[in-house]
């Protein structure tokens, strides 16, 4: 599957007509200000205001927040705008000016898009003030991630195939014959991966027995093991992305891509994926270990786990 990036780093922004409503909610947004250090910036020591937890845009509600941030880009000279605030047109054009000049703190281009989310607001105030998720919630997730980094280079033999000794194990463990035909085995891997892990933690495996990427979001929809995470939701509360939650992405005409989140680290996901490639396309060669994927790419959204 494409990523549909340009390869710049997106904030993103909820979908119109998009609402925070289905599946159950996990987690709280961090309120700005949680943070009372300074961190280090490129641009030199900066207090450490934490990321309010969704995106801040034009007619944003916070007054502190957009104070917050209008104060920054005031001493990083991309403005002078007024400290009042109101997110308006002018301090968008202020937005688009600092993502346009300087990075994300990993150093990949920013989108200039006129929006604060987690990967501008890092950059602004340090990478500390993001939320990172790298611990796992619970044993369950935290052993399927540690099988699926034991997978990473798992390879189709021969390439192209679908097959291979492992990915006949992979299909064979939902039901599939893989000399029966060719099958798509990206959510084959995830399954197979907490397989694995509930096998070593003797209790059965919560994941759905399928290797269908949308079947898979569907039945996880009326599953009591299974918490879906919208996009919308995901957008607005990059902490309810939990490392060991499968990202659901739909390409349309019923194809897909899924793969297992291992960590949420600067605004970017740390991902292992069956059936990709290096950059991260739908039905690929191998299981690969990726950190190119953000939270507003997953068009459809997450499933996790851990409370199962």
């Amino acid at each position: 599957m494409t990523t549909g990036a340009t390869g710049l780093a997106q904030d993103g922004e909820l979908e119109e007509g998009e609402e925070l409503q289905e599946g159950e909610e996990l987690g709280a947004q961090t309120k700005p200000g949680a943070l009372a250090s300074r961190e280090s910036t490129a641009f030199g020591p900066v207090e450490a205001v934490a990321f309010p937890g969704q995106i801040v845009k034009v007619g944003s509600p916070d007054a502190e927040v957009v104070r917050h941030i209008q104060r920054r880009l005031n001493a990083l000279g991309c403005g002078p705008i007024p400290e009042d605030g109101v997110f308006d047109k002018q301090m968008q054009s202020a937005v688009k000016l600092f993502q346009a000049r300087f990075p994300d703190v990993t150093g990949a281009p920013l989108e200039a898009d006129g929006r604060v989310g987690s990967l501008t607001w890092g950059a602004l105030f340090g990478a500390a003030t993001v939320p990172s998720q790298a611990t796992a919630p619970s044993p369950l997730a935290e052993a399927a991630i540690a099988f699926a980094l034991t997978q990473v280079g798992v390879m189709e033999d021969p390439l192209g195939s679908n097959r291979g000794p492992e990915v006949d194990r992979y299909l064979k463990a939902v039901g599939l014959n893989p000399a029966a035909g060719s099958f798509a085995w990206c959510v084959a891997f995830t399954h197979f991966c907490y397989q694995a892990a509930a096998e070593q933690l003797g209790r059965a495996n919560p994941h759905i027995r399928t290797a269908g990427v949308l079947d898979h979001w569907n039945k996880a929809g009326s599953s009591a093991n299974a918490v879906r995470v919208t996009k919308a939701k995901a957008i607005a509360d990059p902490g309810l992305v939990q490392p060991g939650s499968l990202f659901i992405i739909d390409l349309g005409q019923g194809l897909g891509h899924s793969g297992m989140v291992i960590e949420v680290a600067d605004g970017r996901l740390v991902t292992v994926e069956g059936n990709t490639n290096d950059n991260g396309s739908r039905n690929g060669i191998g299981v690969f270990k990726r950190n190119a994927r953000k939270i507003a790419q997953i068009n459809k959204g997450f499933i996790d786990y851990s409370r199962a």
